[in-house]
């Protein structure tokens, strides 16, 4: 198994802390919105390296958080909370703001089939051992309080940015630097491990007695915390997007190695962000979407898993609604390949090929998890003239396994329906044919290509869609 480490910014043969176990952490969801596909897109990857995992007979533990305190409305130390936030908006109480977006995301991700995590602890459950937490780096001096929060002070510890490989200088405008202009702080890099009730957040809803005072958890600890108690001092894998490498997850390093005294994670894995339309979702832009705008537009929420499995978990990847299709299309063919019945074939398969396609499947998802090349395998597996359909059907359920499409629990393909906007293109296309508007016509035939169809002119004015 080859692992691309962040941390050592190259691919590393993967060599866990126990012999056939996997320790893993990933950075879950701050529960004060519907999280968008680009946070479904995050949670099914960390889904396929679970899977992978064990079709490779790990036994893995996974830890998923809930941030439901102290994630303010930056990465740094600025701003308000966004739980408090979303309940003023909503004229809600910061507790059922979170169990309403949680209620929502667990939906959410079992509509793409993700499993069921180890532990899911949620921040706010954990707020006695961020205290003990901080009191640890108070105690060994990593830590230092002021009037306003308690921060930790990066200068005590070496090589701070080595997840990042930036300069101190060079750090995110905004990363590490106070809410309020805090003349106490020692260095604008330190970061704060707990806010007091004072200042601007005089006024903060959710806040906790400590030794220290009235106040509430930095976002970074939290993370730190729930890892050490749920997984131990040292992990083998923490996983999250690449947004969190300059700023999160370099906090946490700090902060975890300083109070445990131990290396925190062995191999950082980070996942590149979701485009829709080759740019940044934007709410503004109303392309901040999320899985029940697919469901509203009839799409299969699996048929978004199928298309996150179409690009390497360190690619970014584009969304748009004709990918979308393209995907659906290929999921519908998938499936009719698998369960609708097919000819009794008159040859048995070569042993020598079945196992020839096992071995490679299992050397793409064992190369950094490369999953776009197992299910391009897969199609090449259905083209296949050395394999019978039945010994095909037995393979591809077998990398089923890791894909998680559910194909071992359909029990029978529903009838393919063209789209009505796909008709509606044909009929455009067949109007401008008829008003010998080639040029239109043309254009007309490439759009619905692009959705992954095929048209074709028939007798009497009259055509024909069908899948690619």
């Amino acid at each position: 198994m080859q692992i691309y480490n962040t941390l050592t910014k190259k691919k590393q043969e993967f060599k866990p802390i126990k012999k056939g176990a996997v320790l893993m952490y990933h950075c879950g969801p701050t529960v004060y919105w519907t999280q968008h596909l680009g946070n479904m897109r995050a949670m099914t990857l960390a889904d396929l390296i679970v899977r992978t995992f064990k079709y490779l007979d790990y036994k893995i533990e996974l830890v998923r958080n809930y941030t439901d305190v102290g994630h303010l409305s930056s990465d740094g130390d600025e701003g308000e909370d966004k739980i408090e936030k979303a309940a003023k908006q909503e004229n809600l109480d910061p507790l059922k703001i979170a169990d309403k977006y949680i209620k929502i995301f667990e939906q959410d991700i079992a509509n793409l089939n993700i499993l069921e995590v180890d532990k899911k602890p949620r921040a706010t459950e954990c707020v006695k051992d961020d205290i003990k937490f901080i009191e640890v780096l108070l105690n060994k001096s990593f830590a230092y309080k002021t009037n306003l929060a308690i921060y930790f002070d990066v200068s005590k510890f070496k090589n701070y940015n080595q997840l990042s490989g930036q300069k101190l200088e060079e750090k995110l405008q905004g990363a590490g630097k106070a809410e309020v202009e805090d003349k106490n702080k020692k260095n604008p890099n330190d970061f704060a491990l707990w806010f007091f009730k004072a200042g601007k957040h005089k006024n903060a809803l959710q806040t906790w007695k400590s030794p220290f005072g009235q106040g509430f958890p930095g976002w970074h600890i939290e993370c730190s915390v729930m890892a050490k108690k749920y997984l131990g001092n040292t992990i083998d894998i923490h996983m999250g997007g690449i947004e969190h490498i300059p700023v999160h997850h370099t906090n946490e390093i700090a902060q975890s190695e300083s109070a445990n005294g131990v290396k925190f994670v062995n191999y950082w894995i980070h996942n590149e962000h979701l485009l829709v339309d080759n740019k940044k979702m934007s709410k503004s832009e109303g392309t901040s979407y999320c899985l029940q705008d697919i469901i509203n537009k009839n799409f299969d929420p699996l048929a978004l898993r199928y298309f996150f499995l179409n690009a390497h978990y360190r690619s970014k990847q584009n969304f748009t609604w004709q990918s979308l299709q393209a995907a659906q299309n290929g999921l519908d063919r998938l499936r009719d390949f698998i369960f609708n019945d097919s000819p009794r074939d008159p040859w048995a398969s070569l042993r020598s090929a079945q196992d020839d396609y096992k071995k490679q499947f299992i050397k793409y998802i064992s190369d950094d998890f490369n999953i776009p090349q197992a299910l391009a395998l897969t199609w090449k597996i259905i083209k296949s003239n050395k394999l019978n359909s039945k010994t095909k059907k037995e393979l591809i359920l077998d990398f089923n396994k890791v894909f998680g499409l559910n194909l071992n629990k359909i029990k029978k393909q529903k009838k393919f329906l063209i789209p009505d906007e796909i008709i509606d293109l044909g009929i455009k296309r067949q109007i401008a044919r008829e008003n010998k508007n080639w040029k239109e016509a043309d254009k007309l035939r490439k759009q619905i290509e692009e959705f992954g169809y095929i048209i074709k002119d028939l007798e009497n004015n009259n055509f024909a869609i069908h899948l690619k």
